[in-house]
């Protein structure tokens, strides 16, 4: 693997960026790709490292796009006899490369963790932080009676949630932004107005329902009310729990509930940027990215897009045979 490719997810991840890894792992003459070549997608479809020729390119952005989407890796290849091809759990795609040959790509995404916000410094708060953390949960701990030492698994011990934070959490479903109120009557509006502001995908409330009722009205004129109505109160599934290891348990059984149950929905791939203007390759058909497109050729007073430089040349020598087809940008 090359070092730059995999410093630029260690970079990536830092930040929270979701990402997506391509390595080629096989191929037919004659593609001119390798087995081990490998790339990395970014959120915004930029291809970082070598695959194989330029026209295999959009086809990997635009899978990588799904991919991110899904959360689910994706065996992807390029072949000039699709029908042929069809393999169970491959996604087929015909291979437009003057070259030929027959290319595997797999696309394995990489999103950030999924992150939980615990209100509170109870003994419940405790147990969330610690079984959240075994699961694989970035853990942020909120309460001003909150110490590291009492919550050693937390990646975050806050006093308040600062302005805009978490700063990783688009509002998607991707985001993965959870939050439970385990304050046990110690500020429990404050508590409970912060998550709100977060717009999570969950917000368990860890109190009784008279608890819970007369803390819905003390807020309830600085809030909007469809945040309150997507309150979960009694937090967690019924387990019958009684000690805090086990209510913290329940809580993140009714997330993972959730979690699940939101990917077994079909997801749609966010489109293509509106700035990033498109247009077909007359000569192979292939989507190009107007702005990045590195060849281009004028004719009859309109700009033609190219996948690659062989396309070009092969318009070039013959333009009126291509002008008819859809491959233009005015």
């Amino acid at each position: 693997m090359r070092a730059e490719l995999l410093q630029l997810a260690a970079e990536l991840s830092a930040r929270g960026e979701p990402f997506v890894f391509a390595i080629v792992v096989r191929r037919e003459p004659a593609s001119s790709a390798q087995p081990g070549n490998m790339a990395v997608v970014t959120k915004e479809g930029v291809v970082h490292g070598w695959l194989a020729g330029s026209c295999v390119q959009p086809t990997v952005e635009r899978e990588a796009r799904q991919v991110l989407a899904e959360g689910r890796p994706r065996l992807i290849s390029l072949s000039p006899e699709p029908a042929r091809d069809r393999r169970p759990g491959v996604v087929v795609h015909p291979m437009t490369c003057h070259s030929g040959g027959t290319v595997d790509i797999y696309l394995e995404p990489v999103r950030p963790a999924p992150r939980l916000l615990v209100f509170g410094a109870a003994p419940t708060a405790q147990a969330l932080c610690a079984l959240g953390k075994a699961m694989g949960y970035a853990i942020d701990v909120v309460d001003p009676d909150a110490r590291r030492d009492v919550f050693p698994a937390a990646d975050r011990v806050l006093p308040e949630l600062p302005p805009g934070d978490p700063p990783t959490a688009p509002r998607t479903r991707a985001a993965d932004v959870y939050a439970a109120v385990v304050t046990m009557g110690q500020r429990d509006d404050e508590a409970l107005l912060a998550a709100l502001s977060l717009e999570p995908a969950y917000l368990g409330v860890v109190a009784s329902r008279r608890r819970y009722a007369e803390l819905r009205d003390l807020v309830a004129g600085r809030t909007p009310p469809d945040g309150l109505a997507r309150v979960r109160n009694p937090a967690g599934l019924d387990l019958g729990a009684r000690l805090p290891e086990e209510i913290a348990l329940s809580v993140l059984a009714e997330i993972v509930q959730l979690r699940r149950a939101a990917e077994r929905q079909p997801v749609i791939a966010p489109p293509t940027p509106a700035a990033e203007e498109t247009a077909l390759d007359p000569i192979c058909g292939m989507t190009v990215v107007v702005a990045r497109a590195r060849h281009t050729a004028e004719h009859a007073g309109r700009t033609w897009y190219f996948c690659n430089a062989r396309c070009r040349e092969r318009f070039l020598a013959t333009p009126e045979r291509w002008t008819s087809t859809a491959g233009a940008s005015p």
